[in-house]
């Protein structure tokens, strides 16, 4: 061997070693040490150099990029032997669906490996970071890595979100219009109906933001919220209904009155008159369908048919009762229906009296 870079280290009897400086892939081959001993003995060895891959470098990105539109990035690393390997990774996610190609370089030793990202831009990739990583035996299980960060312009992403789900008359809403964009959206536009805002007194907008205070029913449309920047413009529409102020109204029941009849001495009985009153019920709106209470109708029309058959009663006595008023002889005018008059019947009368005159009856 005759080689600047190779040097004895050791030389005796027994042994002879020798070390090779910046090697080189021609350094590559077989090896023989041969003993000058009768006969000759000799031993052999093959040595293998490994080309170690150059730095990747990524191309074929040029910033920024549309939504929409194609990209096509390249990785590529030269020098290794034998070939590297290359993987992509998306926010440290690999990518499978790549293409791999492996050339030979001029010196048929090495080889230069490249692999190619195809895919179409969309809006969750910008800001998202492309690595391409070479691994080979050489970098003792440290690979090299090459980085882009991905910039990806699109149209803006509008959304609106209601202060409240259920408006009524005389409240206020306050309608966002939430827009997301690159480059940033411009301020938005707010129409109604496909026209300006017809109350602007009430209708107030700061920014994003629409609020229409003291609601009404002139108030329903479809509001619509329109965001643009360089890319394009978007919009997103909003339907206003305005609903009735809602009251609860909670059950009444009206209880029926009557008038009481009275009987004077006679045994003549008043008029007597019943109000009835109809039990009112207005169903809570709120009430669950298949709840029902107490029926105060029924209530009611029970004890107006039990006041009205007692009143019948009372009027059917009271007119036998008088069917039975009359006049009722004593025992002193027993037999006296011949005296000319009373005086004379008191002294004909049964029991022969003595004083007729203290014991004289008028019946009136």
């Amino acid at each position: 061997l005759r080689d600047n870079r190779i040097e004895l280290v050791r030389a005796s009897w027994h042994e002879l070693s020798i070390s090779v400086s910046d090697v080189s892939l021609s350094d590559e081959g077989q090896y023989t040490c041969s003993l000058f001993t009768m006969p000759v003995k000799t031993s052999k060895a093959f040595l293998t150099v490994l080309g170690v891959p150059e730095k990747p470098q990524i191309t074929g990105f040029t910033s920024p990029v549309m939504e929409g539109e194609r990209m096509q990035l390249t990785c590529k690393t030269s020098g290794s032997k034998p070939a590297a390997d290359i993987r992509w990774f998306k926010n440290d996610k690999e990518v499978k669906e790549v293409k791999y190609l492996k050339e030979e370089d001029a010196n048929r030793k090495t080889f230069t490996v490249s692999s190619t990202l195809d895919f179409l831009a969309d809006r969750s990739d910008d800001g998202a970071v492309v690595s391409c990583r070479v691994d080979h035996e050489s970098l003792n299980s440290t690979p090299q890595i090459a980085m882009q960060v991905l910039e990806i312009h699109y149209t803006p992403l509008v959304k609106i979100t209601s202060s409240n789900s259920w408006p009524e008359e005389g409240q206020t809403i306050v309608l966002t219009c939430e827009s997301k964009g690159k480059p940033v959206p411009e301020p938005v536009l707010w129409t109604k109906d496909g026209g300006e805002l017809p109350d602007p007194e009430r209708m107030v907008v700061n920014g994003r933001i629409l609020s229409i205070s003291f609601l009404n029913k002139t108030d329903n449309g479809t509001y619509r919220c329109e965001a643009k920047n360089p890319i394009g413009r978007n919009s997103t529409e909003y339907v206003l209904i305005v609903h009735d102020v809602f009251n609860t109204l909670l059950p009444t029941t009206v209880i029926p009155s009557l008038t009481t009849a009275t009987i004077t001495t006679n045994v003549a009985l008043t008029a007597s008159t019943t109000t009835s009153a109809t039990a009112t019920s207005i169903r809570d709106p709120n009430a669950l369908a298949g709840q029902t209470g107490p029926d105060h109708a029924l209530i009611g029309g029970i004890v107006a048919v039990v006041v009205f058959v007692t009143l019948c009663s009372i009027i059917l006595l009271g007119r036998y009762l008088a069917r039975h008023k009359g006049t009722y002889l004593t025992n002193e005018a027993k037999g006296a229906e011949d005296a000319p008059d009373a005086d004379t019947a008191i002294i004909n009368a049964e029991g022969s009296q003595v004083n007729a005159e203290e014991k004289k009856e008028y019946f009136i």
